[in-house]
């Protein structure tokens, strides 16, 4: 047996190979040591074998409880991911897997690498709907690309992977910016008359190559930077915010995962000062409204508890953009585990789920612009 990690987003240790296929593993931390949850690596050489892979330090991950009812994701191809189910005891997560392939793949979700990323921008460019440019580097001076579409006087914008290890979001802009550019979508066509849409699809692509759970390559968690975001801790964030403060921001979408809740639901910024006098709730009503009528794998009972007028942590993105656009936005939650509404116990939460619940944002999008012109 050889375990290996050394490739685009890959995250593991190899404390002790042992007799019998069994192996003690250790994720690494992020940049900064404050957070490690995310894993990806390859096993070789025992196919058709019995095989038993221990991550010692699970315990002490950034959300330990996420393990409770988590199954790994596993692929021969890194086209198919399928789940394996997963113990969690003692603070010690244990795969027991017979792997299908001379080698096979582990990872805490779908992975969805840097190169898949430049493969989407790649293909979106072929688009005559689409515009790209580069609104500045990253701390490892990679750079941060903003896609635009459409010609309307709406500005929305729609942002992803802050979070490096949540590549459910990637998978998501997938679904987002298919149907977006599609010439022969009636519902894309009227959203891009209405509205210009800024997408930055990868907000962290420093931290997902380095198999980071939450920080970039400074040890910033950028959904944490809004308030005051720098050029040398967080370019992400500061080149991101001085781009709206271009365009105007009308509507603000991040998307993200959830390690712990097994459900896709919207948090949005009611701590906010100011929150409840404006015209602010009526607009995200429509939103997740609408967005839970075009995609039932959203669902409005099951998030985040809702924070008190003037409590809002000012830090995030979707309150300090609300705040500072007097806009709605929201933050877009997906499980890193299964829709327990709609569980899949072959695939759980997946690549293409993900993709879809993406291409249903347009509609929700449509719905939201239509109020904003109804409220004129």
């Amino acid at each position: 047996m050889h375990i290996d990690s050394h490739f685009d987003s890959g995250n593991i240790d190899v404390v002790e190979i042992l007799p019998g296929n069994r192996a003690n593993l250790r994720i690494k931390k992020d940049a900064g040591d404050e957070h490690m949850q995310w894993f990806y690596f390859r096993v070789d050489g025992v196919r058709d074998q019995a095989c038993t892979l221990r991550i010692l330090n699970a315990g002490q991950a950034s959300y330990p409880k996420a393990w409770d009812g988590y199954r790994v994701c596993t692929s021969v191809d890194r086209q198919t991911w399928t789940r394996v189910d997963t113990k969690f005891d003692d603070g010690i997560l244990t795969i027991e897997h017979r792997p299908q392939g001379q080698m096979q793949w582990y990872a805490y979700f779908a992975p969805h690498t840097h190169e898949q990323h430049l493969e989407l921008l790649s293909e979106c460019q072929l688009s005559s709907l689409v515009t790209i440019d580069r609104l500045g580097a990253t701390v490892d001076g990679r750079d941060l690309h903003r896609l635009v579409v459409g010609e309307g006087t709406l500005q929305f914008w729609v942002i992803a992977r802050q979070h490096p290890g949540e590549s459910m979001a990637s998978w998501w802009m997938e679904g987002f910016l298919a149907r977006l550019l599609d010439p022969d979508d009636a519902i894309a066509r009227r959203l891009r008359e209405m509205v210009t849409v800024h997408v930055v699809p990868h907000m962290n692509p420093d931290g997902a190559i380095r198999g980071h759970l939450r920080c970039n390559a400074a040890g910033a968690n950028l959904n944490r930077e809004w308030e005051t975001p720098t050029i040398k801790r967080s370019p992400e964030v500061f080149f991101t915010l001085e781009a709206m403060d271009i365009s105007g921001v009308d509507f603000c979408l991040d998307v993200h995962g959830d390690e712990e809740l097994p459900y896709n639901f919207l948090s949005g910024a009611e701590g906010i000062d100011g929150y409840d006098t404006s015209r602010l709730p009526h607009l995200c009503e429509v939103f997740s409204t609408a967005y839970e009528r075009a995609n039932p794998d959203l669902q409005r009972e099951h998030g985040y508890p809702v924070d008190a007028p003037g409590t809002a942590n000012m830090t995030m993105c979707t309150n300090a953009v609300a705040a500072r656009f007097q806009c709605p936005a929201y933050t877009l939650e997906m499980p890193f585990k299964d829709n327990a509404n709609a569980p899949d116990p072959v695939f759980g939460w997946s690549p293409e789920r993900s993709a879809h619940l993406g291409a249903s944002g347009v509609d929700a999008l449509v719905h939201l612009a239509q109020a904003f012109t109804d409220a004129e």
